[in-house]
């Protein structure tokens, strides 16, 4: 499907794309341009929530803004045209574009003129090149292999070029959306990657294998000084003054976190484990940690020893790190760990999760940490941020609250919630004195973690908080 259409050699449409795996709509929040408007390729034109994630939409060419299809607040079918550009503006009068919620195709005898630009998808477009010429006979066939290709890309559309199009190799190398990411979360230049995909794309594999040999080169962002690591607290609607009641439509990320939220509820049989534990020695290790030198421009705090912590703790119980197969009736055990932090926002929890958190070392997982937490602070996490979690953590302790019984992630087996840190009385080496505590639950499905596997898991966490030296030693 491809993401823009033209109406006539002046006016262009761009449509609302698929920009999660497979999703059918997206609300339109907010328009950052309006009718009269410059716009540039690349430039973002408004900001759309799925049932997944709020994402921005850049346009993918020059003109003037002519019309916007949709006011904010609507919820929009992938396929309809929300914006119609004029790319051609002070060229004398010219048709312009109807209004229908999908665009109609032309009549076969009167075919448009050719542009060398493919179809994009949120961002990934390629820019248009500046010069045109007819292509040489014979040269279709490499044309309509590279237009298959970059179709594919592009959201799995294959557009045929016709006679006209501008035959130029492109400069930007060839990855799907995931492969993107996931380069741009190891700090990857895919332009340095050989790949070895057909039609010559790059592959997981390919930016894998580039990581490889110096995995800890990526940039590394200043996590904000902001203390809580839950990022915000859901803003309530204003109440309209003489009001008893307020109604707030479901709908959005937050109706997709609720129904599944009920789904794995009452699929997952879910058995809640507690302990309370002494981490006056974590709190000491995190405020020397803050001094050193090696841990210069992350954030370290509490939150990042007990992730640590319960990486250590899989890696010493690999079976909790699995998944429930039941169309096949099979426990899918994970050799890694997409480690999920639950994020509280204005638009509802969302779960974005670090990938391959067990690959990386403390200054490379505090860095990821801040990152993560900054990038939802924004409100710009990704839809593939938060797919292929194994395992989360939630922290309820930075709203004061001691412990709770968290709800599994839908495909997760585990999920460890983290109380508030106090200071209390605690017999300590046979003497009461005031020590830091606090109190960890585990929930897990029992359908293929085990009374004694989770208690395992969750006894190990509080250890290594209680002896953070263990980080070593069972490392």
């Amino acid at each position: 499907m491809t993401t823009m259409t033209e109406t006539s050699a002046r006016f262009r449409e761009f449509k609302m794309p698929d920009v999660g795996e497979g999703l059918t709509e997206a609300e339109i929040l907010k328009w950052y341009v309006q009718p009269g408007d410059t716009v540039t390729d690349g430039q973002v034109v408004c900001e759309v929530e799925t049932a997944k994630a709020a994402v921005e939409l850049p346009i993918p060419f020059d003109g003037v803004v002519h019309e916007l299809r949709f006011p904010e607040g609507t919820t929009v079918d992938v396929g309809q045209v929300i914006i119609a550009v004029d790319v051609a503006p002070g060229s004398g009068e010219a048709a312009e574009p109807t209004a229908p919620a999908v665009a109609e195709p032309e009549p076969a005898a009167e075919p448009e003129a050719p542009k060398a630009r493919q179809p994009v998808l949120v961002g990934y477009g390629v820019a248009e090149s500046s010069t045109k010429r007819r292509a040489r006979k014979g040269t279709e066939p490499p044309a309509a292999a590279a237009a298959a290709i970059q179709g594919e890309l592009n959201g799995g559309t294959t557009v045929a070029p016709t006679p006209a199009a501008t035959v130029v190799p492109e400069s930007r190398p060839l990855a799907k959306p995931p492969v993107r990411k996931l380069a741009k979360d190891l700090g990857i230049d895919l332009a340095t990657v050989t790949p070895t995909g057909p039609g010559g794309i790059i592959t997981r594999e390919d930016v894998h294998a580039a990581a490889t040999p110096a995995p800890a080169q990526a940039s590394v962002p200043t996590a904000p000084a902001a203390a809580p690591e839950v990022v915000a607290v859901p803003v309530a609607a204003a109440p309209v003054p003489g009001a008893r009641e307020t109604r707030i439509p479901v709908k959005g990320v937050r109706k997709a976190i609720a129904q599944a939220m009920v789904g794995s509820a009452f699929t997952a049989p879910h058995v809640t484990e507690f302990v309370t534990v002494d981490v006056t020695r974590t709190m000491k290790l995190v405020a020397e940690l803050k001094e050193d030198k090696d841990m210069a421009g992350v954030r370290v705090n509490p939150l990042l020893i007990i992730a640590k912590a319960l990486l250590v703790a899989i890696k010493r119980n690999p079976e909790v790190n699995a998944a429930w197969d039941e169309a096949n009736q099979e426990i899918v055990q994970k050799h890694y760990v997409n480690l999920g932090i639950a994020a509280a926002t204005p638009r509802g929890l969302i779960v974005p999760n670090i990938k391959d958190a067990h690959d990386k070392t403390l200054p490379q997982l505090a860095a990821a940490l801040g990152e993560l937490v900054a990038t939802a602070r924004e409100g710009k996490t990704s839809p593939a941020a938060m797919a292929g979690g194994t395992v989360t953590i939630t922290n309820v302790g930075v709203f004061g609250v001691d412990t709770g019984t968290p709800i599994l992630n839908p495909g997760e087996s585990a999920i460890l919630a983290v109380g508030a840190i106090k200071l209390q009385p605690w017999v300590h080496k046979g003497k009461v004195k005031p020590r830091q505590v606090t109190t960890l639950a585990l929930s897990f499905d029992h359908r293929l973690v085990d009374g004694e596997l989770g208690s395992r898991v969750l006894a190990d966490v509080a250890a290594i908080l209680e002896q953070p030296k263990r980080l070593i030693t069972w490392a």
